[in-house]
């Protein structure tokens, strides 16, 4: 972590970034905190991500149910309190979906 002041966020005064997916989308509310990508998302319901991801991410599911599907076939079902971690290896490219949505908070 970079060296950071005591700060306290207002998650609900950060703008709103509407991204398309194959369907559906996702709001996010991100922040850039000395190059650390901060965002809440909310994925709609039948959202799937358009694109795989190489990124690496610290995600948390706050609300609803996620499915990560890695490129190599495998698929995990999350739900709220879990999450997971990946570095920007490129070794797990993964997409996210969700039939019901969800609300997220991830950091990269």
């Amino acid at each position: 972590m970079p060296d950071l002041q005591f700060t306290i966020t207002d998650r609900s005064l950060v703008p709103v970034t509407e991204h398309g997916g194959e369907t559906g989308h996702a709001l996010w509310r991100t922040e850039d905190i000395d190059g650390v990508r901060v965002r809440a998302v909310n994925y709609s319901p039948g959202c799937l991500a358009d694109h795989w991801c190489d990124k690496g991410h610290i995600l948390h599911v706050l609300e609803g149910e996620l499915e990560v599907e890695l490129r190599d076939g495998r698929s995990f079902h999350l739900r709220a309190g879990m999450g997971f971690r990946v570095s920007d290896s490129g070794h797990a490219a993964h997409r996210i979906s969700t039939r019901a949505g969800a609300r997220v908070f991830v950091a990269d």
